[in-house]
């Protein structure tokens, strides 16, 4: 049996886990920037803010209904998931993290008829440790439990958990809408209701003939999967980073080199930053940068530029050197800018990429940009992200818009709560 813990309303959540005032009270979450919906509450679902809306076309309804709004913390919500996960992690016997606010579990060590209640008490546990509520679904494969999970959520008397027997699974597939199997995207999802497959059983009774010709090899693991043939094993190993990314849309548009250098530097920091945690070097850094959708095309500029590293680095000096070389190459004058980023790829880890040191490199000077990374990750890690950086990472008015941002509950000393007796 597979199992699949889902966070509710996992943003939402976060902050309700710091804020009790905000329980039973209508909540949502943005996305970067303030634009749009990403998270609701159940009591915003229930007045009709649809997810993914821009939020500046509900400000009416939102103010008449006293809806708390926030902008996205995503510094808290990563921490926050770490928790979940370690909870589960400890709680059962393997688990593969899927998203930000999901985990598959392998729940085959246990007795069949206590399912039910070991899920109850990894519900209440991971509550009790981390203050977020999960919803649990279990079936002979990733998909039912994925289907399960759906129908833990839909029904409130199943109190967060359910378990799909494999006598009850066309039931259970009856009521689930095709669109919501795992798997089946918008444009399978159309094509099926023009078939007249409307719930995941329709689907689920079509021959596997009928569905490798219409959608191919994802469709049939999916229709495999939906009657009980499991496709999927549980990943307990990550698959190796093959980049990592860090980008923004800007609060306003950019025009000044010095300001573009401040937020591509910043960038350039916080892949360095993730570089180390993560023990891996990277050997390729691109820089890319956009100007607003709705330019003139004369006025518009945009594109991307990637170098290759004498060596595989660790090092914020040296990957922040290139990025800052790679954007004044990009760079325009004139030209507003609202969006840039930086990607590093060539990944390997660290020990591995430390028998290839650059040919021109000085092994005392590696050591001391190690030592040097080693205190730059220590002091803001205890200190708060940022608290040490580099001057071209200095505060400038690109930031985002974030003017209903919450504290750092977990990660920042300067906003962890005080408990006073």
């Amino acid at each position: 049996m597979f199992g699949l813990v889902d966070c509710n309303n996992f943003y939402v959540s976060c902050e309700r886990a710091f804020n009790p005032g905000l329980l039973g009270r209508p909540v949502v979450v943005l996305s970067n920037n303030d634009g749009c919906i990403i998270s609701r509450s159940q009591e915003a679902k229930a007045l009709g803010l649809p997810m993914g809306a821009p939020v500046f076309r509900h400000v009416r309804l939102l103010e008449r209904h006293r809806v708390a709004v926030f902008s996205p913390n995503f510094p808290l919500y990563g921490d926050m998931s770490a928790r979940v996960m370690n909870t589960l992690g400890d709680l059962l016997p393997g688990i593969e993290i899927y998203s930000i606010d999901e985990a598959f579990a392998d729940l085959g060590g246990f007795r069949h008829d206590d399912l039910p209640a070991v899920a109850g008490e990894v519900r209440s546990t991971v509550l009790r440790h981390t203050g977020i509520p999960v919803s649990i679904g279990a079936g002979r494969t990733k998909t039912l439990a994925k289907a399960a999970n759906y129908l833990a959520k839909k029904h409130p008397a199943r109190r967060g958990v359910c378990v799909l027997e494999a006598r009850d699974e066309r039931e259970a597939l009856a009521s689930l809408p095709v669109d919501e199997i795992w798997g089946i995207g918008r444009s399978y999802g159309r094509f099926l209701h023009g078939e007249g497959v409307g719930t995941a059983l329709d689907f689920a009774m079509r021959s596997r003939e009928w569905v490798r010709r219409h959608l191919h090899v994802t469709g049939a693991r999916v229709h495999a999967e939906l009657n009980g043939e499991p496709c999927l094993s549980l990943e307990q190993v990550r698959p190796p980073r093959k980049s990592i990314c860090v980008s923004r849309s800007f609060g306003r548009t950019v025009k000044q080199l010095d300001e573009l250098e401040n937020a591509v530097g910043t960038f350039a920091s916080k892949c360095a930053q993730k570089l180390r945690a993560e023990g891996l070097r990277a050997s390729l850094v691109t820089v890319f940068v956009h100007t607003g959708h709705y330019e003139r095309p004369e006025r518009s500029s945009g594109g991307h530029l990637t170098a290759a590293m004498p060596a595989e680095t660790r090092s914020t000096i040296d990957i922040v050197r290139c990025a800052s070389v790679l954007l004044r190459e990009l760079y325009r004058k004139g030209f507003g800018y609202k969006k840039a980023g930086v990607v590093l790829g060539g990944l390997a880890p660290d020990a591995a990429s430390a028998v290839t040191p650059s040919l021109f490199g000085d092994g005392q000077d590696e050591e001391r940009t190690a030592a040097l990374m080693q205190a730059l990750d220590t002091v803001n890690s205890r200190y708060g992200s940022g608290a040490l950086r580099l001057a071209v990472e200095s505060p400038s008015g690109w930031k985002q818009r974030q003017e209903n941002l919450s504290p750092r509950y977990t990660s920042d000393w300067d906003d962890i709560i005080e408990v006073r007796t």
